[in-house]
């Protein structure tokens, strides 16, 4: 997949979510003409995982088989290889305290980063590196899944690529 023809650009911070509504209109302001989304990075496979799955959104779109009807949250959708909207949040969602998030552009300027680095507390790209044991509990996954497909990431990959056979 190439990244530079979608403009995709992702980053790890470490942050403690108070107000949710106060930070969302923070991250609308920072979005103008393209997508921001911020995920629970603990239920991101790794940088490849959380690609695929925006690249996937983005093809649902031109497809015409987008679950959500918004790319951001299509996106959470796709990485959580979760059909219904609401497990996927309840997976990716950002929660109220300390969290680990995964932030996804999609469209968006370099400005847009630099705008969200002063935003939120701490960048730290470390928070995308996978927990296997966290991944396996919120995915149920077995370790022979694991083994079969190589790593984990390449098991939500797969499960990411199994939504389009789904719709």
């Amino acid at each position: 997949m190439e990244l530079s023809k979608y403009n995709i650009q992702i980053a790890g911070f470490m942050q403690d979510v108070g107000n949710f509504s106060d930070l969302m209109k923070k991250i609308n302001e920072i979005s103008n003409d393209c997508t921001i989304q911020l995920l629970n990075s603990d239920g991101i496979a790794g940088r490849e995982h959380i690609l695929h799955a925006t690249v996937h959104a983005i093809k649902s779109f031109k497809r015409d088989e987008n679950i959500a009807n918004d790319l951001g949250l299509e996106i959470c959708v796709r990485a959580s290889a979760q059909r219904q909207i609401s497990k996927a949040l309840d997976i990716l969602g950002l929660k109220k305290g300390e969290m680990n998030i995964c932030a996804v552009f999609v469209g968006c300027n370099n400005d847009s980063m630099s705008k969200l680095d002063v935003l939120l507390d701490k960048r730290d790209n470390n928070v995308l590196k996978p927990d296997i044991n966290v991944l396996k509990n919120i995915y149920k996954i077995s370790d022979d899944e694991i083994e079969t497909a190589g790593s984990i990431e390449n098991v939500m990959i797969e499960r990411t690529s199994l939504l389009i056979l789904e719709t």
